[in-house]
């Protein structure tokens, strides 16, 4: 039987606004709460950050202002930070918070380094004062705080627990996405289709909140201007799906100041999660509820995959996690079988698989544009029954051993592909 309740945590666990991109959103959250902690003026401040958070936070913008990058994020967040926000942390940000945040950047007490032992996500903040010290440390996703401390003392240490016990590390850091590895596809369809539609009245937040975005990236020439090229261009429904997508996301990446509605802890992954449907669902003329569960089956694809791939990796998770959940709930929007559903993965994976993720950045519009051309497609082959055949490349017997071969070319055949990218972009620094 299917365990409804566990479902709803877990969507309600890992569809959360966020407010820029969740990488420097989360280092600002974790400075944030370090100040709080400090409880007084801080005068250095040292963060440290795997690969992957350095990737990612290099070259965006910082929402509210026009500049870029982990360092600033983390001085915006000395000056209107708020840990209570989550990963909208920055949003009180006004003209008059810039300037002081500049000064901060400018008078170095901020340093950034690279923590390469560090697996999986990881943040760590130390901050410094006339009253002493404190650390936070985030660990595995965005806002998972697993340490605090002021001045030694230690007032949070989930790493801490007894390790000789019988309980995996995802659980002793209270990770609930991964319970989502107890279900088949089969029961995530289940319950997108036959889940109490008074559950999932949040979903409707999600469409309301990435649609108000795309729509200024669609008529304001922000960065590259592509989602307005791409909007001015527009033939059919598909085409419209693929500007809005990419619209909003260049808005995010520039820094627009509004929010997303996230998917399993990335504000991109919830655009594609979330706007295509809308889009093709409402040009249909489809239900709001069937509109909906679509897309409640769409997060629940995506925060699946993800959380075998892991919070951030090698692979562009806009295409191989979100696209995939993208397909599925688009082959559900049009009514397609079960088997449809999990070809729809199959196609999607055999497809997309190999898209790297070299940062978030402007260019990362472009990206959400080919993943949603490339999940209508995957959606549209798989209704027609059109399926790329098992004994291709890395496609499993089942569509959750699909998966699990992705993760393990994502996370073991590319362990190394992240220093690459991250060597590149320091030379160009």
């Amino acid at each position: 039987m299917i365990d409804n309740n566990l479902l709803i945590e877990i969507l309600k666990d890992q569809v959360k606004p966020a407010l820029g991109c969740t990488e420097p959103g989360a280092v600002a959250y974790a400075v944030a709460r370090a100040k709080e902690i400090l409880n007084s003026s801080v005068e250095n401040l040292i963060i440290r950050v795997n690969s992957n958070i350095l990737k990612n936070g290099l070259g965006v913008g910082i929402p509210g202002t026009s500049e870029r990058g982990i360092i600033f994020a983390a001085a915006l967040a000395l000056i209107v930070g708020k840990s209570e926000y989550g990963l909208e942390v920055l949003k009180d940000v006004k003209n008059e918070s810039i300037k002081p945040a500049l000064d901060i950047t400018n008078s170095k007490i901020i340093s950034l380094d690279l923590n390469k032992e560090a697996e999986g996500l990881y943040i760590s903040v130390e901050a410094f004062g006339h009253n002493g010290k404190s650390k936070v440390v985030i660990k595995n996703s965005h806002t998972n705080i697993v340490f605090e401390s002021k001045n030694d003392k230690i007032l949070l240490d989930k790493d801490s627990l007894d390790k000789d016990q019988t309980i995996s590390v995802n659980n002793l850091n209270h990770e609930i996405k991964y319970e989502i590895q107890n279900f088949t596809i089969d029961q995530l369809i289940d319950f997108a289709s036959n889940g109490n539609i008074e559950d999932l009245s949040f979903i409707q937040d999600g469409i309301d909140m990435n649609l108000c975005l795309a729509k200024v990236g669609i008529s304001e020439n922000l960065g590259m201007g592509l989602g307005k090229y791409l909007y001015d261009n527009i033939t059919d429904i598909y085409t419209k799906a693929k500007a809005y997508t990419s619209g909003a996301s260049e808005a995010r990446m520039s820094g627009y100041p509004l929010p997303v509605m996230s998917s399993a802890g990335s504000g991109n992954h919830g655009l594609v999660t979330i706007i295509p449907l809308s889009i093709i669902g409402k040009e249909k003329n489809f239900s709001d509820e069937k509109i909906i569960r679509s897309i409640t089956l769409s997060h629940l694809v995506t925060i699946y995959v993800k959380s075998y791939i892991g919070s951030l990796s090698p692979v562009c998770g806009c295409g191989v996690a979100a696209g995939v959940g993208c397909a599925a709930g688009l082959t559900f929007l049009n009514d397609g079988s079960y088997e449809q559903i999990k070809g729809s993965i199959n196609n999607m994976i055999a497809g997309i698989t190999g898209m790297i993720c070299d940062g978030a950045k402007l260019g990362c519009s472009y990206k959400l544009s080919i993943s949603v051309d490339a999940a209508i497609d995957a959606a549209n082959m798989a209704l027609k029954n059109i399926f790329i055949p098992l004994d291709n490349g890395i496609l499993g017997e089942t569509t959750e051993q699909t998966i699990k071969n992705l993760a393990h070319v994502s996370n073991t055949g590319m362990n190394n592909t992240d220093n690459i990218i991250l060597d590149v972009m320091l030379n160009k620094c």
